[in-house]
């Protein structure tokens, strides 16, 4: 799943073969084009001949006139967004060029087909103006609840970026500088375990929340919100070790007795051997 940044027929070219489908948005001001005739429909169409077209009637986004009829249409009641109508058409692909990602390709420009999704909600959060969007999927051929089951995918993008920015930048998950790959792989862990304290904990903590937020009940607090008041848990979750024993201090040497064992004494190395050295010399010399 990806943003409208991204080339999403360009990456869904270079996936192809491989268990992947690959998600996006497109620009409301996009262009696709619908498959090129069969042969029989051309030369009824076309009966002096001549070279069979490569792609079919144009697809405007921004036309409705020249969207024809979709092969599905679903409408799903979310809590959020209200009542959110979403229809697709099938093998849609854009028009090629050899600029940008392409300029490199080797031979003829491929087609690359796919189905093209217009979802609109009824509202947005904040009174904001629901402004459709247009979505792009690498399968053709879906069905109605593969439809719902994709743009639902994609709306929780945003929780998935939201979740791994946590990480990166409240819990570091990037912050150390990590060598090995099986370490990587235990910091990661660590980070997971981490988060999930912090999910778990979320009917317990306090929502200690910033002048400018909204009070929230305690099953919808977020993650960074539980961290605030994680640290005064402590007081009120049981130790997970058993309680200190109390002791005293051994009895040690009765009072008056001299210390019998003498401390070892070590020669130093260097000094003993010059002594040795120095007196065999003098024998020598004598």
């Amino acid at each position: 799943m990806v943003d409208a940044g991204y080339d999403v027929p360009r990456l869904a070219f270079l996936l192809d073969g491989l268990p992947v489908e690959v998600l996006g948005r497109l620009r409301s001001d996009r262009v696709l084009l619908r498959p090129a005739p069969s042969r029989e429909e051309f030369l009824l169409a076309s009966p002096g001949g001549g070279r069979p077209p490569k792609h079919g009637d144009d697809f405007r986004m921004k036309d409705e006139t020249s969207w024809g009829e979709p092969q599905h249409v679903t409408s799903t009641a979310t809590s959020r967004y209200g009542t959110a109508v979403a229809s697709c058409w099938d093998r849609l692909h854009p028009r090629l060029g050899r600029r940008s990602a392409w300029i490199d390709h080797v031979g003829e420009l491929p087609v690359v087909e796919g189905t093209l999704i217009h979802l609109q909600v009824e509202h947005l959060p904040g009174d904001r103006d629901p402004k459709p969007v247009w979505l792009w999927t690498s399968a053709i051929g879906i069905t109605a609840a593969h439809l719902d089951r994709l743009w639902q995918a994609f709306l929780r993008r945003f929780d998935l970026e939201h979740t791994f920015r946590m990480w990166k930048q409240t819990l570091g998950w990037t912050a150390p500088k990590i060598r090995d790959p099986y370490a990587a792989d235990r910091w990661t862990w660590l980070i997971l375990a981490a988060y999930t304290q912090l999910r778990l904990a979320r009917p317990l903590a306090k929502d200690l929340r910033r002048p400018w937020e909204r009070p929230l009940p305690s099953e919808r607090l977020t993650p960074a919100r539980v961290r605030r008041g994680f640290r005064h848990l402590r007081t009120s979750l049981p130790p997970p070790a058993s309680a200190p024993k109390p002791t005293s201090a051994g009895p040690g040497r009765p009072k008056g007795s001299r210390n019998r064992v003498l401390a070892p004494h070590h020669e130093v190395g260097k000094t003993a051997k010059r002594a040795a050295s120095l007196t065999e010399h003098r024998e020598q010399a004598g």
